[in-house]
């Protein structure tokens, strides 16, 4: 060959395009845990976000009156109180004499207050609960029902490719979609102290109906 054909040939496109290509960079796995977790933080941030004026006041004013310092401040407090208005302090003249009104007064403004913030804070968090609650029972009967699906998927491939029939109606109980009407019932009739729990006129009918259904 040539010069001026190996110089050509190193011209071609195929050639210099081949030269210019640069290896692809390798694809980042996504880790689903961490992606779990920052969806949940960012949830939390929000309901954190969305708390009111007096809702930030409460939980603030229940963290701080949870702390040991505070114990200890209350009882130095209530020592030097009681020690001044006794007379055990030399020059300082009683304010407050036995059996202490204003310090009564004073310690039941500040439990009145501590309570309602307390209750606030006691209310928010059961919210939150309930609202979890609901989530997961959300994301469970949208997984059984995914699960369901994956199980009569399944039962016509086994039967297509020619597995035992005797072997793919073994999983036939678990094909049928599950009634949670049903199962409230059959928990409220099998858990332990079900039958001394007062039981609502909703809860008593729909009991009776979920009962007829399943006789029918």
């Amino acid at each position: 060959m040539t010069v001026k054909a190996r110089r050509m040939g190193a011209k071609l496109p195929g050639n210099s395009s081949r030269r210019r290509t640069s290896p692809e960079p390798p694809t980042t796995a996504i880790d689903p845990a961490a992606t779990n977790v920052e969806k949940i933080a960012r949830l939390e941030a929000e309901q954190l976000h969305r708390r009111s004026f007096f809702e930030r006041a409460g939980d603030r004013a229940v963290a701080i009156a949870g702390r040991g310092w505070v114990a200890c401040l209350h009882l130095v407090w209530f020592v030097s109180w009681i020690a001044v208005n006794t007379g055990k302090v030399s020059g300082l003249a009683p304010f407050d004499p036995y059996p202490f009104n204003f310090l009564t007064m004073v310690v039941s403004l500040e439990a009145i207050f501590v309570t309602l913030a307390v209750l606030n804070n006691q209310n928010r968090m059961t919210y939150l609960a309930d609202k979890r609650a609901h989530l997961n029972l959300q994301v469970n009967l949208l997984a059984e029902q995914e699960s369901t699906a994956t199980l009569r998927l399944l039962q016509r491939v086994a039967r297509k490719v020619g597995v035992p029939s005797d072997e793919v109606d073994e999983a036939k109980p678990l094909v049928q979609e599950t009634d949670v009407a049903d199962l409230v019932t059959e928990m409220d009739e099998t858990l332990p102290g079900s039958a001394t729990a007062p039981k609502s006129a909703a809860s008593t009918a729909d009991g009776q109906l979920t009962g007829g259904k399943r006789r029918g």
